[in-house]
């Protein structure tokens, strides 16, 4: 559901946000809580999401210092997600833009802390905290959540900005892959910490735990595949010949195509000229809704995606993923030279990858 747009950046929140809303009452409800107290535990955790809400926009309006433009930011039950148009690869600005967000959470405590009394020791801070969220201690759970969002955020393990911040400030001296392997390394160490706590005490950090191992792997896989394509220009992964069908063919033609091959991605032309492109989901989607005789065109992604042979891949890696499920086509003075799609990238990369042990083992 879109709220509205903050310095051009689009802000969501997702509608599952509601059942967790429902369930902040209706716990506090089960647990005899009256109506008032109900209404602080809801108004509390809309100041939470507008937290998180200012965290993410801190990582968007320092990346946007860069020259980098966020799509949108979304605020989920589990927490808010900025989709920035890329990662900046520079050390120092990956820094900046990493450490804005527990920056704010910071800056949010710090001023909420120059209004409340804080309490002395842990005895009388659970004094106030063990009637739940009221009026009288509300911003001082805001003072707390701050806190402990600000310092798990920089905990150094991918995929929160502490694994980044780390990974940044490796970067000034490492390989930015090297970099990013030493820090997935660590998230994943400190992750096993997570796990085996969760077995004794919570098991949330269990979750965590995974998560963290889950995200850490990933970056580091990513960024190996981005070091193996160093160098390389899109007419060396292009491939010259891909499957073509007709837009005024029949989605029976496309299904044919797809089960006597191994391709998923099609490009639709009309007179020879592209244009759209198919594949599988939109093919199978087609099907489910109107049958194998619907013509394609009717079917078809019209939005064509053009790419330039002596673009280096590694400019344009984030831009493959984002449409890692379409055929791109591959451009030199103005005219179509071959196509690209995830699948013979990933291709490229694995045997990339084999080269790069042999010569290791050589």
């Amino acid at each position: 559901m879109k709220l509205g747009k903050i310095a051009g950046i689009g802000l969501y929140i997702h509608w599952t946000f509601s059942l967790l809303i429902a369930f902040i009452i209706f716990a506090n409800y089960k647990n005899g809580q009256s109506a008032i107290q109900i209404l602080w535990s809801v108004l509390f955790i809309l100041s939470v999401f507008v937290t998180v809400f200012l965290h993410e926009l801190g990582h968007a309006l320092a990346a946007k210092n860069y020259h980098i433009n966020t799509k949108d930011i979304t605020i989920l039950p589990i927490g808010g997600l900025a989709r920035l148009d890329k990662i900046p690869e520079k050390p120092l600005e990956e820094l900046v833009v990493a450490i804005a967000g527990p920056l704010v959470n910071i800056t949010l405590a710090i001023v909420t802390g120059l209004f409340i009394t804080i309490p002395s020791d842990s005895n009388e801070l659970m004094a106030k905290l063990s009637n739940g969220v009221n009026a009288i201690n509300f911003f001082l759970n805001f003072f707390i959540v701050n806190f402990w969002l600000a310092l798990f955020n920089l905990i150094p393990a991918f995929p929160m900005d502490g694994g980044r911040i780390l990974r940044a400030i490796l970067s000034f001296k490492l390989e930015r892959n090297i970099a990013t392997k030493i820090a997935a390394r660590i998230g994943q160490f400190i992750a096993v910490g997570f796990i085996l706590l969760g077995f004794l005490y919570n098991p949330f950090l269990v979750f965590i735990g995974i998560f963290v191992i889950i995200g850490a792997q990933v970056e580091a896989d990513s960024m190996q595949s981005k070091h193996l394509l160093k160098g390389f220009k899109v007419r060396d992964i292009l491939m010259k010949q891909y499957p073509v069908i007709d837009a005024h063919e029949k989605l029976k033609t496309a299904i044919d195509l797809l089960l006597d091959s191994q391709n998923k991605n099609f490009l639709v032309t009309d007179n020879a000229v592209p244009v759209g492109t198919l594949n599988r989901d939109l093919i199978l989607l087609a099907l489910a809704k109107t049958g194998e005789n619907e013509t394609i065109n009717n079917v078809m992604d019209p939005n064509l995606i053009f790419l330039e042979a002596d673009s280096l891949i590694e400019n344009v890696y984030e831009d493959l993923y984002k449409n890692k499920s379409t055929l791109m086509l591959i451009m030199e003075n103005n005219e179509v030279i071959g196509a690209l799609d995830t699948e013979n990238l990933l291709e490229f990369i694995l045997i990339e990858e084999v080269k790069l042990k042999n010569d290791h083992a050589a």
